[in-house]
């Protein structure tokens, strides 16, 4: 059997703004959450052969907290662009509540949550699955069926993007997806790499709560986009 685990990084230092690829850190807060959540592979006892991830300081930020957390600094990491962040375009930089009064409330869930519309400049979750995954495809893939130990520590949208794909979610279905911040996302798969069951490192309160947090963000300017 083979695993992978996945991470979506921490809070970033943004309050209330689309970050697409701005490259934001991520706040005190996002620190110890994911701390908080790397314990919990560290309990379990995973350990890891490579590392990927995006170049996006968050990101990178996000899976050097967790390999310190678990001594394992030193195995490889691997950043690439094609895990970046979908890119937000022309709402880059700007505030979500700013942006409904610009654009209207309807056009910004549109961009936000719909699976092929783009925001102007920008990329749909379309987009971000049409780079993502062909990278994910030709060169995490592989490791995997070498029988390493990955994790990819990434963004809102590229994960959907690579959730979708493994789950072979709808583009309907896939609007409604929301991952949590830091909480680890295990998959196993067969010997065909197939997915055979996914679950977080986590109760499903404690996943709910970060879901709903993020559901919630236009109009908590405490916690970022992506």
């Amino acid at each position: 059997m083979f695993k992978l685990v996945i991470i979506r990084h921490g809070l970033t230092e943004w309050s209330n703004r689309f970050t697409g690829w701005t490259d934001i850190d991520i706040a005190p807060e996002g620190i110890e959450m994911t701390k908080k959540y790397a314990l919990r592979l560290k309990e379990k006892e995973y350990k890891f052969d490579i590392g990927f991830t995006s170049v996006l300081k968050r990101g990178i930020r996000t899976l050097e907290i967790v390999l310190e957390t678990l001594g394992q600094e030193s195995i490889p990491v691997i950043k690439d662009w094609h895990l970046n962040e979908r890119n937000y375009g022309d709402l880059q930089g700007q505030n979500k509540a700013e942006a409904i009064v610009k654009y209207g409330e309807a056009q910004v869930k549109i961009w936000r949550r719909s699976y092929d519309a783009a925001p102007p400049n920008g990329e749909s979750l379309k987009d971000t699955y049409n780079r993502s995954v062909p990278y994910f495809q030709k060169t995490i893939e592989p490791e995997i069926k070498k029988g390493k130990k990955i994790i990819l520590s990434g963004h809102h949208n590229s994960l959907r993007a690579i959730i979708k794909y493994l789950d072979n979610i709808s583009d309907e279905d896939v609007v409604g997806l929301n991952i949590p911040y830091c909480i680890p996302l295990v998959y196993e798969f067969d010997e065909n790499l197939k997915p055979i069951r996914h679950y977080y490192l986590a109760s499903d309160e404690e996943v709910k709560k970060v879901i709903e947090s993020i559901k919630n963000q236009v109009n908590n300017s405490s916690k970022s986009e992506v």
